[in-house]
């Protein structure tokens, strides 16, 4: 079995942060407190963020394709009734 380790501090593995995340852990916090990971060093926070799906800034992509990150009060009611 190759393990991949996301937290050396905590041995942490790939594995087990997915796991933790099909559980309900949806973000880096969720993650630490479920097993640690990213509570000492630090250094595989944006490696958990980007397991759950959050390591890239969409801001950074949209102004890149010359589009406007900023939502009309419009746009924001709408995402609030759906939530």
């Amino acid at each position: 079995m190759n393990r991949v380790y996301v937290c050396n501090c905590f041995g942490v593995t790939e594995a087990q942060v997915k796991e933790h995340a099909e559980n309900g852990a949806g973000t880096p916090r969720q993650i630490a407190s479920a097993c640690k990971a990213g509570t000492d060093c630090g250094s595989c926070v944006r490696r958990i963020q980007a397991l759950l799906g959050r390591g890239a800034c969409p801001s950074h992509d949209l102004t890149g394709q010359g589009k406007s990150v900023r939502a009309e009060p419009s746009e924001l009611r709408a995402l609030e009734e759906a939530a």
